[in-house]
Formats: structure tokens, sequence, C-alpha cells
């Protein structure tokens, strides 16, 4: 072992044998590296938009592909690329859905020159790194004398002779390659909503563990278990390979599911409820009419309705199929998908000054004769908690000052109970995550989706609960125990 001295002196000399090296490097590389670059990132673009165009105007070409080429092409898209063939088929036909309904091919090339840029980097580091000697992601000596350790993190590499740790910057002999990350690199957990996941956690809290924090069954049967779920397509969902609708009715056994963002046409809905479980024949489907495809959302039920009701009563917001009422003997439940506002906030005054308030008027109208529950997902995460990186999102659809003043002042304020939250006080849940960056994996999600109740019967809620463990879209299920 080597001085502190001799230490320094050869991190000295490693360091300044790179600045010679990098300054060389630029010198002969100046105008070539940089349009390089550019031609293999247009190319690459080029080439994953053909073939992007090509499996829009064939989609039977998904179900072809060996599972190399899906993950091949998954990964060109940005998509994480892992699981079954099913699991890839479905991952592949959700992401050219969501293209087609309407992401901007802005946000595609963005996706795709991302990751097209991700594999020229790597490329680029590994043809730089020697069999010999190198030095592995040292820009400056600036940078090499200024990291924190406690900010970056690396993999841990092998090495055959001997390793000088500079900071967070290794410098290794015989050795071919190693790779920095600024995150920390993890296995991923079987459970992962069961660890805390949030950017700015408080004191106290906690992450939502169903297995523990859910109480013990009812024995009376004089209840009523209710699940709402955004299934995000429900064609899909019904080729889903995974956990599947049966199965949760099976585990859950549940009386009433609402569904939200179903995407159905008008014409589809007597195939769908071919489809049905037995035991729930009793279903209300509404569609939208203003964009076929988009939005739309159902009832189902194996207790007969006293009566349903479609929209709010307002035609200017009951052209998308957004909800459905239906009355019971002791309460009525509307089931909601509340407009999103949207890419650049283009929906946003829409959604505070029009939307909020005419659900909330047409919900203590209701009120007047019984106690309602207002479910489904309504496109807010109303506190810091809801979200996993509150700080990031102060423009984000779904977390802006005005959305959120506008949950509380159209429905809380109102008398509704979010009954999660008044059982969960300081528990960190979510129930959406998006499907890039591979945030449901991580827990990096969204409490999106509720069950609000009036006052009069909060304390009659057994259950309130998250299912995080069901796959098949990017929310997860929600339920509701309520003695009656």
């Amino acid at each position: 072992m080597s001085s502190k001295r001799g230490v320094s002196s050869s991190i000295k000399s490693a360091a300044a044998s790179i600045v010679d090296d990098k300054k060389d490097s630029k010198l002969k590389g100046m105008s070539g590296d940089c349009s390089e670059d550019v031609l293999i990132e247009e190319s690459c673009w080029k080439v994953q938009s053909v073939e992007f165009q090509s499996i829009k105007e064939d989609p039977a070409k998904i179900e072809a592909m060996t599972v190399q080429e899906l993950r091949a092409t998954l990964r060109k898209f940005g998509v994480p690329a892992k699981g079954r063939k099913g699991d890839l088929v479905f991952a592949l036909k959700h992401f050219m859905g969501k293209q087609i309904d309407g992401e901007s091919s802005q946000e595609l090339e963005e996706r795709v020159s991302f990751n097209s840029l991700e594999n020229i980097s790597l490329q680029k580091n590994t043809k730089r790194t020697s069999d010999e000697s190198s030095v592995v992601s040292i820009n400056t000596v600036s940078e090499v004398s200024g990291f924190k350790q406690s900010k970056r993190r690396m993999k841990q590499s092998y090495v055959e002779d001997e390793i000088v740790k500079v900071d967070t910057e290794i410098v290794t002999s015989k050795r071919k390659l190693s790779i920095k990350t600024d995150d920390l690199v993890t296995l991923p957990q079987a459970e992962p909503w069961t660890v805390l996941s949030h950017k700015k956690p408080q004191k106290g809290w906690i992450p939502y563990n169903p297995r523990t924090m859910r109480p013990a069954p009812l024995t009376d049967g004089n209840s009523v278990k209710l699940m709402s779920w955004n299934v995000n397509g429900l064609r899909a969902l019904l080729k889903f390979e995974g956990f599947s609708a049966l199965e949760l009715a099976q585990r859950e056994n549940f009386d009433v599911l609402c569904l939200q963002e179903t995407k159905l046409q008008e014409k589809d809905v007597d195939s769908i409820k071919q489809c049905l479980i037995d035991g729930y024949e009793n279903s209300f489907w509404t569609c939208s009419n203003a964009k076929l495809g988009y939005s739309g959302t159902a009832i189902v039920s194996r207790i007969k309705p006293l009566s349903v009701c479609y929209g709010l009563g307002i035609p200017d917001h009951d052209c998308e199929g957004r909800v459905v009422t239906a009355e019971f003997d002791s309460f009525y439940l509307v089931n909601t998908y509340v407009p999103n506002a949207g890419d650049g906030l283009k929906r946003l005054s829409y959604r505070i000054t029009q939307w909020d308030p005419s659900l909330s008027n047409y919900m203590k109208e209701l009120e007047k004769s019984k106690p309602v529950i207002l479910t489904g997902d309504l496109n807010c995460a109303h506190q810091e908690i809801d979200i996993y990186n509150p700080a990031g999102n102060k423009r984000s659809a779904g977390f802006t000052e005005e959305e959120r003043q506008s949950f509380g002042s159209s429905f809380l304020s109102k008398g509704l109970v979010d009954t999660f939250r008044k059982q969960h006080p300081n528990v960190v849940g979510y129930t959406y995550w998006g499907y890039r960056h591979g945030g449901r994996k991580a827990n990096k999600g969204w409490r999106l989706d509720y069950f609000l109740v009036s006052e009069s019967i909060a304390d009659n809620v057994h259950d309130s609960y998250i299912v995080p463990d069901v796959n098949g879209s990017d929310h997860c299920p929600i339920g509701l125990v309520l003695k009656v």
C-alpha cells in the first residue's frame, strides 16, 4: 500500500495526463465529432420514425415479432423492455396507442432522440476505454477534486490489480469499462410501493403497504365493497396476459366496479358486455361523442341500482362520456373521469372555472336526498404527499396550484371527505405511474384516484385502500369498504 503522498502524486499525474489527452483529442476532433453525433442522431431518428410509421400502418406486425425484436423496438422508443412476450407486446401496443391518441411527434422525437443519444454516448465511452489502463468518467481536474461523494454513486467494479479512489472517481489498471450513474443503482423491489419514495419526505411519513395496513374484513355482511380503476383502454386490458379483471374480482370480491378511460365507442359496448364476469350483469356505459376512442366511463355491478344517470346535465360537459351516476338504497355513486388540464395546460381554465364548479354543484344537488360517493380519476394530486416530485411538477397538469385549490374549494370544502387521507394521514401511496423512466418500478408516482364521500357517512368507511400490485394500466385499482 503506497503512502498518501504517493497516492496524491499518482492522481495528479493521471489527471494531468488526462487533461493533455483531452486537449489533443479536442484539437484533432474539433470539427468531426460534433457533426458526426448530429448525423448519427438524425439517422437514428429517421430510421426509428420509419419503423414507427411501419408498425402504425400494420399493427399485426407486433404480434409476429420475436421477443428480441420486441425488446429492441421498445428500447428504440425509450420504453422499458422487460417481461414475457405478452408483456412486451402489450407495452408496444400501448405505446403506439398513446402516440396515435395524441402524443405529439415532438414528444416522440424527444423520447427517441434521448434514447439514441444514450446509445451514442455509451458507444463513444466504450471506444475511449483502454484495455491496459483507463480513467473513467473524469471530465476535468476541477471536477475530480470538486465532486462530493454524497451526491454521486456508482456501480462497484472488480479490478485485477489496484483501485485508487478519488472521491467517487476511480483510477483503474487492466480494466475494460466502468459505468457511473447519477442515481443509486439498486435491484428492483418485488413490492416497490413498500419503500418510501418521495423527493422531499416529511418526518413521520411512511409508505403504503396493503399487507399490513388494511383492516380485517368485516364478518357481519352489512357492507358494500366498491372499486375504481382507470384502465387506460379497456380492449387492451382485456388482452393483457398478466393479472386479469377476473382474478381481481375473485380476489377482491367487489360489489361494484367503476371504470374510467375505457376508450370505447358505442358500437363496441355490446361486444364488451359479453366479456363481463359472471354475476355482474348490471353494467352502464357512456362513451365520448366529441372524440371517438377517447375518455369513457362505466359502472359494472352485481347489485341492481335504483336508477342510473349519464353526465352532469350540461351539454358542454357531457359530450366526452365522463360521468355515470348510479343510485343505490343508501347512497349515490358518481363515477367520474375528470378532464386533464392537458399539454401546455391548455384546458386548465376550463377545468377550474367550468368543470369543477359544475361537478361540485351536481354533487350538492344529489346530497339533498341521500349521501354521495364520488370516485374515479380526479386528475389532481391534492397535497405534496400525493406526488413523488412536488417541486418538479408545480406547472404540470394535475399538480398546479390552481387545480389543487379548486380540488379543495369545489369538493373538500363542500363537505366531501378524502377517505384514504382520513384513514392514512401520513402515508405515501400512489395510484398512477407514468410509463416513461420506469416510474412504477421505482414507485415514482401520483395519487390521482379517489373515493370522496359525504361527511354524513365518512365514519362508516371501514377501509379505503390501494391495490398497487395490479398491472395492465398506468393506474392501479382503488377500493372502498362501506358499512351500510
